[in-house]
């Protein structure tokens, strides 16, 4: 916990850095925030600089936890002290919604915040980002959890000390790729027409799929400008897939890719859903009449194809950019985007949601079921990447999904308590616990979350915490046999 909230207050300096340069009047704000926390993650190590340096799947999940529960206080700190989100319980949710790379906001008037701040609230997408990367090949196929250990070119295995190399080796791969893959979407940005400053926080919420934007009305507000709607949905598409794949084109190893079935499924889900997204847009939505603008600078079928293929990226990847306000195009694509909000990235992406891989899996048990019902003594594995899946990854995946469910009924449940209407309820569960930002009704793309109640917004955090942790790892803790000594 305390070299974690180092590293915070290192970040943070970067953002007093950029608050420094823009002369935005809050550069001792955010000092004083990076200082405390550094302060604080000090203190902490010294504390326990004796104690054992070795995590069993116990400590894991505590660690894993706890670690994206104090990087979200102590991410607080900034917005506070210069006083852009000036109440506690809205600057928690603002920087949990960062660092899950939820992308929901509370904000109201985003172009008004200092741009240090601004940089910030991008960094903690960015951060988050990376984090669940590393955790995700690193960290949990350790602890067994969620299908993750279906990482086989990559994860590690039981014995920690003969792998750990390895395990770092994998992080420092994928932090370069995912450094490279920021540095480059900035520099295509600025290029396009971006200045330079919303180039690079857009592509830190791009790569981490955030959501995040400079601008009150998001990537809509470059809609005169299709170029740079076309660099984000290049670079949400690859943010979007395994990065352990990015790692394997760069080393020339391009027919692992094409081989991938979660990467061909996912690339078939893209192209499926914006064919059918597109002609819907364009023979039956006015686009033009959405709340937001609409200059169709290439002709119609053009901003249709455009429109609905960044929205269903923005959307699957739960990047959750916009581009257009998709609520308002017609009944049929409400229904279809909210739909999609369940889907989710690849494994081992910065997306959110259930994973491509975990539809892939339960599909083809279900086909083997019904194969099984004829055939009793048969011996049916479930084959992924032409490799038997053990049962016990599908029990898992199983068993994730009827959570996944359970919790989504419970937080639309909770919601309506609270008074909020069917469709705002359903649609903030959904986007909370699928990490992916705008929703629906009073949620929707051109609203935020700051209609809120106090406790509507704690109850989001929540939720966006066990959707971004892979929801054993959070839920696991609130059991009672978890505490008891062994």
């Amino acid at each position: 916990m305390g070299l974690l909230l180092l590293c915070n207050g290192g970040f943070m300096l970067i953002a007093t850095i950029v608050s420094f340069a823009y002369q935005d009047g809050v550069t001792l704000d955010i000092m004083m925030a990076s200082l405390a926390t550094m302060f604080i993650g000090i203190i902490l190590m010294y504390i326990t600089r004796e104690h054992q340096k070795e995590i069993n799947k116990r400590e894991g999940y505590i660690v894993v936890t706890f670690g994206w529960i104090f990087m979200s206080l102590s991410g607080t700190l900034p917005y506070i002290f210069s006083e852009s989100i000036p109440t506690f319980t809205d600057a928690f949710f603002e920087t949990m919604s960062g660092y899950t790379t939820t992308g929901s906001s509370i904000l109201t008037d985003i172009e008004i915040i200092p741009k240090g701040v601004l940089f910030w609230r991008s960094l903690t997408h960015w951060i988050g980002g990376m984090g669940i990367i590393v955790l995700a090949v690193a960290i949990l196929p350790l602890l067994g959890i969620g299908g993750m250990q279906l990482f086989a070119a990559e994860a590690p295995g039981p014995n920690a000390d003969k792998l750990h190399p390895r395990i770092t080796d994998t992080a420092k791969r994928l932090w370069l790729i995912y450094i490279g893959y920021t540095a480059a979407e900035t520099v295509l940005l600025q290029l396009a027409g971006m200045s330079f400053f919303d180039a690079i926080n857009h592509a830190l919420s791009t790569l981490s799929t955030g959501g995040f934007s400079t601008k009150n009305a998001s990537l809509a507000h470059w809609n005169d400008n299709p170029i740079i709607q076309y660099i984000v949905i290049l670079f949400m598409f690859l943010a979007g897939m395994n990065f352990v794949l990015s790692y394997f084109g760069f080393k020339g190893k391009v027919q692992k890719i094409i081989k991938d079935e979660e990467f061909k499924l996912y690339a078939t889900f893209t192209i499926l859903f914006t064919i059918i997204a597109t002609l819907i847009i364009f023979f039956q939505a006015d686009v033009s009449a959405s709340s937001i603008d609409h200059p169709m600078v290439w002709g119609p079928f053009e901003s249709a194809f455009r429109h609905a293929l960044f929205q269903v990226l923005a959307v699957v990847t739960t990047t959750g950019f916009v581009s257009a306000d998709f609520t308002m195009w017609t009944p049929f694509l409400t229904v279809f985007f909210f739909g999609l909000m369940f889907l989710g990235g690849s494994a081992g992406s910065t997306s959110g949601g259930m994973k491509v891989v975990r539809h892939l899996i339960t599909i083809r048990n279900g086909i083997l079921e019904f194969k099984r019902t004829l055939h009793p003594r048969a011996v049916l594995p479930v084959r992924y990447n032409k490799k038997a899946i053990p049962k016990e990854i599908v029990f898992n995946i199983l068993a994730f999904f009827v959570l996944y469910m359970l919790a989504f009924i419970i937080g639309s449940v909770f919601l309506g308590v609270l008074g909020l209407d069917f469709e705002t309820a359903i649609g903030g569960a959904a986007s909370s616990l699928g990490n992916v930002g705008p929703a629906f009704g009073s949620l929707s793309p051109v609203n935020n979350f700051a209609l809120l109640p106090d406790l509507g917004k704690w109850w989001c955090c929540f939720l966006m915490l066990i959707g971004r942790l892979e929801l054993f790892t959070v839920l696991i803790l609130l059991t009672p046999f978890f505490w008891r000594s062994q």
